[in-house]
């Protein structure tokens, strides 16, 4: 007898959905028709039942035959149907253990062929280039050593076929091929056609009359395609990346008033070649918002709603942005603290005037859940210890849960820069009024290790080594060193940073500086050393200080015999070592998160040095930045004023290691020491610095119209300033008059890989004819 002759799987060979689909099917139709034979002709009725008094079992080599008859169902004499027989062959099909299966009822005894699936040898992935093996094979589920497995194999392809269109390679096909070895064993392939990247060809809005095409592109994560395709990657399309662009979408928008805003919807269009995609967002902006009135008001009894309103700081008139009110809340919410008031919550009640386009905004004080934070859990972490995350959080175990407070130190957290991915999440503890707070990190590189060469246009080519570590030793301190050696001088740094000394929110900070030069535009040597150890701490919301002790000095020799009697007096007072204290007063209100443009920083530091030298003085500077954009921020200006004093305070007299020194880096248009008090009776006209400078720059940077994917804008300048003041002018032999000099220009920014460039161009208005000009500046463009 023959009837369960065509009852057999073969997955292996199919090696997928389809084979095992058609394999089944197959031996169905096959046992159905033999069985229509049978159920033809009465006589032949009783086929359909069947009894075995014995079941033989051929083909296996590790399964046990207990584990084969335990799927099949059969035990012995016990008569079975032609239904029940045939679930107990699906049922071994669908264990997975075999690649083909075969029952042969024979009278009385039922023969179970079987051939299992065999063992992996090899697992190897071949013609990936961009992705290496190493970060294939975690991922995998096929394993060598491991039972063979058409449906791991099936997962294993589409792992692989994911990780490549997570890096645009949409076009990426994955071929899992079977080279089969001795003792029923195999190597598995897997073939990959990587394919090239599928970019996103154009970005365009539809719906925006606020902003332009190029601003709200400038907002997205994802980016055109352009000059530097082939080594920026964000211009790849991502299905991923356009639901994070719709979310910062939105918070664009709505930070600067437009609450309404929403995207309708995001179409993506492959180009003819099947080479690109055309994304358009469909948004629709709404109108935009300001704050109305502003209101304090308690549902306490007992807690008087006019202390906290005097604290929330939002105005009537100014447009609108949730950030703003979630600041209120947070000092709402710590002023609480500070009065000892635990399970005080914010809760903004907002009540829209259409007509006038104004959020009526009432912050009312209640009484919250009375909910403790039994733990902090943090995962993940594997090089970076639990104190440094556990640093980030305001509370600890014990104290009142604060939804808020939980997502602000989330956001410090990612902030660290230490780790690609930070989640942290809430859970009830062991108790209702009991949370638990979850924090599973991703470890991120935080080190640098470079070597190479540098250029400058007035110091000629050198070389450069520097390591830096942002979390030295897990530990979340910083540590820099660095080692530069040029034409004109030799440097080197050392830099360690722990911002939660003693656990607290007090940074330590210690920098140590040599540096030997020789003063081309002078003609002497200098050697420079300098020890600071420092703290620093916060004193409100946006004011920080530092304190730090000090001790520098430095040495001049190889004055040359042409250069200003000022520089000889000055070497011939050997080297020079003193101590000092100095503080910094720091006041930023730029705001992190979405906006990281807009802001003042103000900065103070005073020292008093030369303690134990021949030369004692106060020295102190004043920085003062304020940036903003307009014109729908397709412009941004920025103002910066700069100033500082040197004085002595023994009568002595300063030396030019002392002094001031301007250069292009504070007034564009003007070499390094190329301004200032100058002895021009000396045969080498040397430049000596000055105890006193003041310099101011305006700038604004706008685009060029040139496609925003290549990162390239223009911007303009006018800067103006000078260097003035000696202790010592040789008896009015030299000029140290504050002499005005100013100069305008242009500039070329552009966003590389490496960093951003930018290309100044200067034009002098008004200096000193002994003045040095530089016209043209290639400078890495600093960050506001």
């Amino acid at each position: 007898m023959a009837l369960f002759e065509g009852l057999s799987s073969n997955r292996f060979t199919g090696f997928g959905r389809q084979a095992k689909a058609l394999a089944t099917s197959s031996g169905l139709a096959i046992f159905l028709a033999t069985t229509s034979i049978y159920t033809a002709t009465p006589q032949m009725a009783s086929a359909q039942a069947y009894a075995f008094n014995k079941v033989e079992i051929e083909g296996t080599q590790r399964i046990e035959a207990a584990t084969i008859l335990s799927y099949l169902g059969i035990a012995r004499g016990e008569t079975i149907s032609a239904a029940a027989l045939n679930d107990g062959y699906q049922r071994l099909v669908g264990s997975g253990l075999f690649e083909d299966v075969k029952l042969l009822p024979r009278g009385n005894v039922l023969v179970v062929k079987v051939r299992e699936y065999p063992t992996i040898n090899v697992v190897s992935v071949e013609g990936n280039r961009k992705i290496k093996d190493e970060v294939f094979t975690p991922l995998l589920k096929s394993q060598p050593r491991h039972v063979f497995s058409p449906t791991n194999a099936e997962l294993d392809v589409q792992t692989i076929t994911e990780m490549y269109q997570q890096q645009g390679r949409l076009a990426a096909r994955v071929t899992p091929k079977i080279i089969r070895r001795s003792n029923n064993r195999v190597d598995l392939v897997f073939e990959v056609a990587e394919g090239k990247n599928t970019e996103v060809e154009r970005l365009s809005f539809v719906g925006n009359r606020k902003f332009s095409d190029a601003r709200l592109r400038r907002v997205l994560g994802t980016k055109q395609a352009g000059l530097l395709r082939a080594i920026i990657q964000a211009d790849t399309y991502t299905p991923d990346r356009i639901e994070f662009d719709k979310q910062v979408l939105q918070d664009f928008y709505r930070t600067r008033g437009y609450v309404d805003f929403k995207t309708t919807g995001v179409t993506s269009e492959f180009s003819r070649e099947r080479d690109a995609f055309f994304i358009t967002f469909k948004v629709q902006e709404g109108q935009q918002f300001s704050f109305g009135q502003i209101t304090t008001t308690s549902e306490i009894e007992g807690v008087d709603a006019r202390e906290f309103d005097a604290v929330h700081k939002l105005r009537s008139g100014v447009v609108y942005n949730p950030a703003l009110v979630q600041n209120a809340i947070a000092r709402l919410e710590r002023l609480a603290i500070r009065k000892g008031l635990d399970f005080l919550r914010v809760e903004p009640r907002i009540t829209r005037d259409d007509r006038n386009r104004r959020l009526d905004i009432d912050l009312v004080l209640v009484r919250g859940p009375r909910i403790i934070v039994e733990r902090i859990d943090i995962e993940g972490n594997a090089t970076t210890l639990d104190r440094v995350v556990r640093n980030q959080f305001r509370v600890v175990e014990g104290d009142p849960f604060n939804p808020r407070e939980i997502r602000e130190a989330s956001e410090r957290v990612r902030a660290l820069g230490f780790f690609s991915d930070a989640q942290v999440e809430a859970r009830e503890g062991s108790a209702a009024d009991r949370v638990v707070i979850d924090v599973d990190v991703e470890e991120a590189p935080t080190g640098s290790l470079s070597l190479g060469g540098i250029y400058s246009l007035e110091k000629g080519f050198g070389l450069n080594l520097a390591f830096t570590e942002r979390n030295f030793l897990g530990r979340g301190q910083y540590f820099s060193a660095s080692f530069q050696n040029g034409n004109d001088d030799t440097s080197f740094s050392l830099k360690f940073a722990e911002p939660n000394f003693l656990d607290r929110d007090l940074e330590f900070g210690f920098e140590a500086y040599y540096q030997e030069a020789t003063h081309s535009s002078a003609n002497y040597d200098s050697r420079s050393i300098a020890l600071r150890p420092s703290i620093a701490f916060p004193i409100n919301e946006y004011t920080r200080l530092g304190l730090r002790v000090f001790a520098d000095g430095a040495e001049i020799s190889n004055v040359d015999a042409k250069s200003s009697q000022l520089l000889k007096n000055e070497a011939k007072r050997g080297r020079q070592i003193g101590g000092g204290v100095g503080f910094t007063l720091s006041y930023d209100t730029r705001r992190t998160g979405l906006d990281l443009d807009r802001g003042v920083l103000l900065t103070f530091n005073g020292d008093i040095g030369g303690i134990g030298a021949d030369y004692q003085y106060v020295r102190a500077t004043a920085t003062a930045q304020a940036q903003t954009k307009v014109w729908n921020d397709q412009v941004t200006l920025s103002a910066t004023v700069e100033g500082g004093v040197l004085a002595a305070l023994n009568g002595g007299t300063s030396r030019v290691t002392d002094r001031f020194r301007l250069g292009p880096a504070k007034l564009r248009g003007f070499s390094t020491n190329g301004i200032g008090p100058r002895d021009l009776t000396a045969g080498n006209q040397d430049t000596v610095g000055g105890n006193y400078f003041a310099v101011a720059r305006l700038e604004a940077q706008f685009p060029l119209g040139l496609p925003e994917e290549y990162g390239i804008t223009g911007g303009v300048f006018a800067d103006a300033g000078s260097l003035w003041g000696l202790d010592d002018t040789l008896g009015g032999v030299i000029d140290d008059s504050a002499h005005l000099r100013s100069s305008i220009g242009a500039s070329i920014f552009w966003k590389t890989p490496v960093g951003p460039l930018r290309f100044n161009y200067s034009k002098v208005l008004a200096k000193e004819d002994y003045d040095e000009e530089n016209n043209f500046e290639l400078t890495i463009s600093a960050e506001f």
